[in-house]
């Protein structure tokens, strides 16, 4: 329903109006203060506003507030499906744009600046491991489990800051929920990281005699108190990262995904051989 100005007031089901007194007004039958949105409103914002309300449409107003349209249930959806679209192939490396059919130039813009971004990330892990050749020297053993730390950490961020990214979109996470977020992100990885970690452990120790490894208890020491730490600070910074850059106005999409996996590979590395020097050596 509309105001002398063409200004929304209120809204009414078929079925209301059906079942309503023929002499009922109709200010009495229609919901008053309708949800609107706005023409220049961007559309994930359009997508985050409709989830969770059982609206079939919204009317859309222009910038004094009259009517001059609606987006329907079938375009809400679609808008999510392409905005899920876009943030998953952001998080894979890729532009949020990129085709099946684009050309090899396009492919080449929209995919090499993620595989740069990946490379610095990957020389700073090496200057680090490089940082440690002592360590090596002493003990090569060491060297096999540094895939295994780097993947656990790289995994840890990206569960956490999919799940962050798809509650950001969906407008269910609302600034009073980061600290119970953060609690609970800490708690599921402290629970993984020990579970891993604890894993990894039992296997080292138990095949150390038969590969002949020497110190297998502390080995297995430094590789599980090594995941316990990574998992739990990978998944604290997967989950708070993209928090921080929707706050900033950023998409937290497209600094997710490479960025957080680098990231987490020079952490994880770091703090693995920290810890083989303090329980190995």
């Amino acid at each position: 329903m509309l105001d002398p100005d063409g200004r929304p007031v209120g809204k009414f089901k078929p079925r209301q109006l059906l079942l309503s007194p023929p002499d009922s007004p109709l200010s009495e039958i229609m919901e008053p203060d309708p949800v609107v949105v706005s023409a220049d409103l961007d559309q994930e914002e359009v997508a985050r506003l409709s989830h969770g309300r059982d609206h079939k449409s919204f009317p859309v107003v222009d910038a004094a507030g009259k009517l001059i349209g609606q987006i329907t249930h079938k375009k809400l959806d679609q808008i999510m499906r392409e905005e899920a679209a876009e943030d998953l192939l952001f998080m894979s490396g890729v532009s949020g744009d990129a085709r099946t059919t684009d050309s090899v130039a396009r492919i080449v813009r929209g995919r090499l600046p993620w595989l740069l971004a990946g490379l610095i990330g990957a020389t700073f892990a090496a200057l680090v491991i490089g940082s440690f050749e002592e360590s090596l020297q002493q003990a090569a053993i060491l060297a096999a489990f540094i895939p295994v730390v780097m993947s656990v950490a790289g995994n840890s961020g990206l569960q956490a800051s999919a799940v962050s990214v798809q509650a950001l979109a969906s407008g269910t996470l609302w600034p009073g929920d980061v600290f119970w977020r953060f609690l609970r992100e800490l708690g599921g990885a402290l629970a993984n990281g020990a579970a891993v970690g604890t894993v990894l452990a039992v296997l080292v120790i138990l095949a150390g005699p038969a590969v002949g490894l020497q110190a297998p208890v502390q080995l297995a020491a430094a590789v599980a108190f090594s995941l316990l730490t990574v998992t739990t600070i990978a998944a604290l910074v997967g989950a708070l990262v993209p928090i921080a850059l929707d706050r900033a106005g950023i998409d937290p999409a497209a600094a997710t995904g490479v960025f957080i996996t680098t990231g987490n590979d020079v952490l994880g590395v770091f703090v693995f051989f920290v810890m083989a020097e303090l329980f190995y050596f």
